[in-house]
């Protein structure tokens, strides 16, 4: 797990050592940079050393011709038995590290190989031969990547604080961006808030060849549907299978040279991953969080969970205490890490037990994060399930169902859950599917934004890529394998993946995700939709799969997010904070919100009258986000 970053073309000249110093945090053991001025070619690389510790693993690493040059950030999972392929085949190998069996695999095989990788990652290959960089990302999104396209050069990074060189000076916000963090409190899909900046999309190669930029899909562009659908599959096949490619799939990704411990919250997805791990390794260190001041109202407390599976199991539990002032105090330092202005204070969460783990000497943990994007568990499959209760009455009916959803009480869960049930009544398809993703209507939104942002927006409809991608799944696909394609393809990219990554890596942790395992991922999109959500019970398939391992009251607890009490935090402890960022000073010289709306926006959610905590973070997130990568433009590293 690294930094990469690096350009093709002539753009301004800066120093070699910038990208290398932006992305120090995610390899602080080594670092290195190759240069082909007459090309025009630098390529930067920052190391966090995970396999081969030896300089055998450095990187930049060059072919043994010198015509091929590789940058990788990741994984690759299966890399031993690509290494006995290539070893049998006569290849030579100077070590032991997956990335010069990359290297060579690609010497072997070119771009066609793929296909056959397993892991997470982002990597660039320049192929002098060629005269071509090859730029790629994992399949799910994993590994995040970003890009600048100007007329004489191509940059890319995996940070964007590593490409702020390259980003034009006074670059333009993307109000489209913008309008999408406030919408779903991340952006869905390509864009980022720099307009000229955008993410290589999960599952893309990149070929910039001369002037030419070529893009394809290596990897189906709908993960889910990759394999063909084995619709007779029975129960007991269901179970078994689920239970086998996920044990397969930790016992994989506990290959390391250095100790793995494991995030362990207590739920399912991270106490399945503990069970497997601790079966491959008993004195494995398992990491949770304990949130003082209280859990949210209503919302189940995950620490007394995580110590029952701990002693189930026999594993050793470190608690990472946090606190609202804690959090306050590094909200900003979040937003500059993450990049964008992405309003989940879970980031922090992966932040501190990350930080925990490595002072701790553990630079690998492995996460449960894509459990409930595989087999189902959001509150949102269950919401679909209760939809045939209603979704079979009249338009004008349903549009009055959503007309007394804005009514309803929002300061008690039960509300907030029935007013989001029935906020998309109205709509139809794609469209209601699309809108259990979301924190905020548009009606309410456009109400926060000055005349000039509303204009610039042009009445744009925040789902255009996600209609886009569900308008290529074929016309049979169901709506719960639509909405698991939803969550796959952009809940996970870009935003639960890459919280993830950019935490974890910002105190040199790689994060490993057994759940997004190559042959799992491709199982899982086989089980039929009997197996995953049964009613109101999701990952059904999941929970009898691992009744063998963990306590009955482990697999069928309550749900719980991986979060903090916002909603209290908002209107007490963060109080005094959102009014000093959302000021009036603050929102006037920015010129996106209105500060007049936002001020009431304030009041209402302190009386009770609205639910707007997760809406204001939004807006804290987005101004923070300005204050640091426009107005200041900063290029020193933040630390924690």
């Amino acid at each position: 797990m690294c930094g990469i970053a690096g350009y093709f073309g002539f753009p301004p000249l800066i120093k070699d050592n910038f990208a290398c110093d932006a992305l120090s945090h995610r390899g602080p053991d080594d670092s290195g940079v190759f240069v082909d001025p007459h090309k025009g070619v630098h390529l930067f690389h920052t190391r966090l050393s995970i396999q081969d510790l030896t300089l055998n693993g450095h990187q930049p690493m060059v072919s043994d011709d010198g015509s091929k040059v590789l940058v990788f950030n990741g994984e690759i999972y299966n890399f031993i038995e690509l290494r006995e392929e290539l070893l049998a085949k006569g290849v030579c190998f100077n070590g032991n590290s997956d990335t010069e069996v990359l290297l060579h695999l690609y010497e072997a095989e070119g771009e066609s190989m793929l296909a056959r990788l397993n892991g997470i990652f982002s990597f660039a290959i320049w192929d002098a031969q060629l005269n071509m960089l090859l730029i790629v990302r994992d399949p799910l999104g994993v590994k995040p990547l970003y890009y600048v396209q100007e007329t004489k050069f191509f940059a890319f990074a995996s940070e964007i604080k590593a490409l702020l060189p390259w980003i034009n000076a006074g670059s333009d916000l993307d109000e489209k961006a913008i309008h999408s963090y406030l919408t779903f409190l991340w952006c869905p899909g390509k864009r980022t808030p720099f307009q000229n900046v955008r993410k290589v999309m999960p599952g893309e190669a990149i070929e910039i060849q001369d002037t030419q930029v070529k893009r394809r899909w290596f990897w189906s562009k709908l993960p889910i549907f990759h394999s063909k659908k084995t619709l007779d599959m029975n129960r007991g096949d269901a179970i078994s299978g689920t239970r086998k490619y996920l044990k397969e799939a930790v016992v994989r990704q506990m290959v390391a040279d250095v100790p793995v411990g494991a995030f362990l919250s207590g739920g399912l997805d991270s106490s399945a991953i503990v069970a497997f791990a601790r079966e491959y390794n008993e004195s494995i260190k398992c990491f949770t969080i304990e949130a003082n001041g209280g859990q949210e109202t209503g919302v189940t407390d995950d620490l007394p969970y995580a110590r029952r599976v701990a002693q189930h199991l026999g594993v050793h539990l470190e608690v990472v205490p946090i606190d609202a002032s804690l959090m306050a105090g590094d909200l900003e330092r979040m937003v500059w890490q993450l990049d964008e202005p992405l309003a989940d204070p879970a980031a922090l969460n992966v932040l501190y037990i990350s930080k925990l783990a490595r002072e701790q000497g553990i630079k690998v943990l492995l996460s449960g994060s894509g459990g409930d994007d595989l087999f189902t568990g959001y509150r949102r499959h269950q919401a679909l399930m209760l939809e045939h209760w209603w979704s079979w009455m009249p338009l004008s009916v349903r549009s009055m169902l959503t007309k007394l959803s804005d009514k309803i009480d929002n300061r008690s869960v039960l509300g907030r859950r029935v007013a989001k049930l029935f906020s998309g009544a109205d709509l139809d398809g794609d469209a209601r599917l699309i809108n259990y993703f979301r924190w905020a209507k548009r009606a309410d939104l456009e109400g926060l934004y000055t005349k000039e942002f509303r204009a610039k927006l042009c009445g744009w409809p925040v789902e255009t890529e996600m209609v886009e991608f569900l308008h290529d799944l074929p016309a049979d696909t169901s709506s719960l394998e639509r909405l698991l394609a939803l969550e796959q393809r952009f809940f996970l990219a870009d935003h639960n993946l890459l919280y993830t990554d950019k935490m974890s890596m910002a105190v040199g942790v790689e994060v490993r995700v057994p759940f997004l395992d190559k042959d799992l991922v491709e199982f899982a999109s086989n089980v039929p939709n009997r197996f995953k959500q049964r009613g109101k019970h999701g990952k059904w398939v999941l929970k009898k799969a691992m009744e063998p391992y963990l306590p009955q009251d482990v697999i069928y607890r309550p749900k719980s997010g991986f979060g903090a009490p916002v909603r209290r935090w908002i209107k007490t402890e963060l109080r005094d904070f959102v009014g000093e960022i959302l000021s009036e000073e603050s929102l006037q010289e920015r010129g996106i919100f209105d500060f007049k709306a936002v001020q009431q926006l304030i009041l209402s959610n302190d009386a009770g009258r609205i639910d707007a905590s997760y809406t204001l973070l939004s807006l804290l997130c987005i101004e923070i986000w300005c204050r640091k990568f426009i107005d200041q433009n900063q290029t020193v590293e933040i630390t924690f």
